[in-house]
């Protein structure tokens, strides 16, 4: 009995979080906890609203009543919406607001878990140090900056293949089940086991750079680099270089590990508002207000889909159905239009054509039982709005 309650002082915070963690997608209470993680979570200080927080002008628009899915079924959007337990929906056309609206105790001021769309912000801290010199080269191993790597399955494997999720490593990332890498990563994080720390246990599977596999510790290894050239926490990176050059309007947070490096992968929470600031950045090619805050070669490169095994429909040569970019993913037919995004759907939806950007979070329950159907449906729904908003009627 002592032991147990020794026990019980010394992990108590973790087995608590572990717990939290184990019943974070529950039906009942999804939608509270994806815009409160921060009860729940270690998390960083704040990553500041702007000096000169931008606005966005305004306009009337109606979604329109519908789409076609993959499937060529017509699907009325407003129950898409409802069945995708939607949180808030954003639609910017050239840069004007046209729709904004929220669910689920969500509201403008909601610090929502952006899960897999953070990716997509590290990227863009990833070709700004490049363009910096703090980073030679994307070519390079991973292992020229961080040395402690070698003799783990990242050694030489390059910042490039990290960036394209092609880095060899062996991975499950099925939220569905249980016994999932992806699962004992959360619950090794959850019992205090640092990312850094966890990463080193991975293996290799593949030769880099030759097969498309989604493995979210790549884009830790990222975030790992830019702390390293860089010598700052990840969220005071974002802040100087993204966050106070566009003008974000609120607050947001990183959540962290037990030694307080930022989860790199998926945990940045902030306003539906200001992903979709991120969003227009990325259409804008990189440019905000005459500035340019990320390359523009680096934007373009970004969804630019060089190498046969990071097509869509890949086949043989990648895991995924969609394209893989620069941590951006590209649907493709037609290859026009890139998005981030994140599990139980959370998405930054881009379309050059049509100038259209489309910000969506969402707690969606059933996400690990029609994952790929509800990317796909997504798809669908998000080019049929850029239609209407381009004037294509509904």
């Amino acid at each position: 009995m002592l032991v147990l309650i020794g026990a019980g002082f010394i992990y108590g915070p973790n087995l608590i979080r572990l717990n939290n963690m184990l019943n974070l997608y529950n039906e009942d209470k999804i939608s509270y906890n994806f815009i409160n993680m921060k009860e729940i979570f270690n998390y960083t200080s704040p990553i500041k609203a702007a000096e000169n927080t931008y606005t966005f002008e305004t306009s009337e628009f109606n979604l329109p009543n519908g789409f076609t899915d993959p499937n060529g079924l017509d699907v009325n959007l407003q129950d898409a919406l409802k069945h995708y337990n939607t949180d808030g929906l954003i639609v910017l056309k050239d840069g004007v607001m046209l729709y904004e609206n929220y669910w689920n105790g969500n509201d403008a001021a909601s610090q929502h878990i952006s899960w897999s769309v953070a990716k997509s912000f590290l990227s863009a801290l990833v070709g700004i140090a490049l363009n910096d010199g703090l980073i030679d080269s994307i070519e390079d191993p991973i292992t020229k900056y961080l040395d402690d790597f070698y003799n783990t399955g990242y050694e030489g494997v390059s910042i490039k293949d990290l960036l394209q999720m092609s880095s060899g490593v062996r991975f499950n990332e099925d939220y569905g089940d249980p016994e999932s890498d992806i699962n004992k990563f959360g619950e090794a994080v959850a019992l205090g086991t640092p990312f850094r720390k966890f990463a080193k246990t991975l293996e290799r599977e593949r030769e880099p750079g030759t097969y498309n596999h989604y493995v979210s510790i790549d884009s830790q290894m990222l975030g790992m680099l830019i702390v390293e050239v860089t010598g700052k926490p990840l969220e005071d990176y974002l802040y100087e270089k993204i966050w106070n050059k566009i003008g974000m309007e609120s607050d947001a947070y990183y959540l962290t590990d037990s030694v307080g490096d930022a989860m790199a992968l998926g945990g940045l929470n902030a306003t539906l508002r200001d992903y979709a600031k991120f969003g227009q950045l990325y259409l804008n090619k990189g440019s905000w207000e005459g500035r340019q805050i990320v390359p523009s070669e680096w934007v373009e490169a970004s969804y630019f889909l060089d190498a046969p095994h990071v097509q869509p429909m890949a086949g043989d040569l990648s895991a995924n159905t969609w394209g893989y970019g620069f941590q951006w993913w590209v649907p493709g037919f037609p290859d026009t239009d890139y998005t981030a995004s994140g599990v139980y759907n959370q998405y930054i939806y881009i379309d050059p054509i049509t100038n259209v950007v489309i910000a969506k979070t969402s707690s969606n329950y059933r996400f690990t039982s029609e994952r790929q159907e509800s990317k796909d449906a997504h798809i669908s729904m998000f080019r049929e709005i850029a239609k209407a908003a381009n004037g294509g009627g509904g």
